[in-house]
């Protein structure tokens, strides 16, 4: 792999994101990482509201990139992008969607991977009694994960996050207490105080770098990937094509070549409980 070593890349990052990106992307990739301290993205957004995301995820990772990529004079970057909310299949559980993208300007080239998981300690609550609180606190791994306290979901100010210790917890709550008879607590997605959030971005690392490293068979353009799943994989039982993936589209998203691959996990029958013949 030739198109990235030895080259300065840039972790759009001002939550200490590096400490994992840094080590895997220089070892996967060749090149030599960096961070600028005087980044602030969260001009693009914060997860406790206090400025509104008005892009998409996408669009916010291609503009942390090219913040600090146009800061610094670099013409490659990475950056990561969570939301947390109700999964979009399961309402009944939280969700963790995080998005990372390598931007190199030098080759016209964004290269863009996604992880969905429920391994997330994401809640938020209103609590009157400090019972409450530690309730809440212990349920979400506090104090190796952050809390934010504030006075109400609606309001955010004043508002105080990072909170990683007992002690600190139960004076500013105290304090809340005293001024309204109540407080909002909620965890801290941001990655520096949330190492449940920090290890999903480890994984996804290692997931755009094996899709840097994967080049296109015409034009050797790195990121050569999945564009779609081809339905079809016959029921075991009574072969009728059903809705599980029997090959899958890849495609070069700059020379437009394309060809479909079998699956690679050797899977060539799918349980007939997800037939539509079999099991209606």
């Amino acid at each position: 792999m030739t198109h990235f070593i030895h080259r300065r890349l840039i972790i759009a990052t001002m939550h200490h994101k590096e400490r994992v990106l840094a080590p895997a992307l220089e070892r996967g990739l060749g090149v030599a990482c960096f961070v600028d301290p005087t980044l602030n993205t969260d001009l693009l957004g914060t997860f406790s509201g206090e400025v509104e995301r008005v892009s998409d995820p996408v669009t916010t990772l291609r503009n942390k990139c090219l913040m600090a990529m146009e800061k610094n004079a670099c013409d490659l970057g990475v950056a990561t992008e969570g939301s947390f909310g109700a999964h979009p299949l399961y309402p009944f559980l939280y969700a963790h969607e995080e998005w990372m993208m390598l931007l190199d300007k030098a080759q016209g080239l964004e290269i863009l991977v996604r992880t969905l998981s429920t391994e997330t300690n994401f809640n938020a609550a209103q609590v009157s009694h400090y019972a409450e609180l530690q309730d809440f606190a212990e349920k979400a791994a506090f104090p190796s994960h952050g809390l934010i306290l504030r006075k109400s979901k609606e309001e955010s100010l004043p508002l105080y996050k990072g909170i990683r210790d007992w002690a600190l917890l139960e004076e500013i709550f105290n304090k809340l207490l005293s001024q309204q008879g109540h407080a909002y607590v909620e965890t801290d997605m941001r990655a520096l105080y949330n190492p449940t959030r920090m290890n999903i971005i480890a994984g996804l690392t290692d997931e755009l770098i094996a899709r840097a490293c994967c080049l296109c068979p015409q034009c050797q353009t790195p990121g050569y990937a999945i564009e779609k799943a081809i339905q079809g994989l016959p029921c075991s039982d009574c072969g009728f094509p059903t809705s599980a993936a029997l090959a899958y589209t890849h495609r070069c998203a700059v020379c437009g070549f394309a060809e479909d691959k079998v699956r690679s996990d050797g899977k060539t029958h799918e349980d007939p409980q997800y037939c539509l013949f079999c099991n209606p």
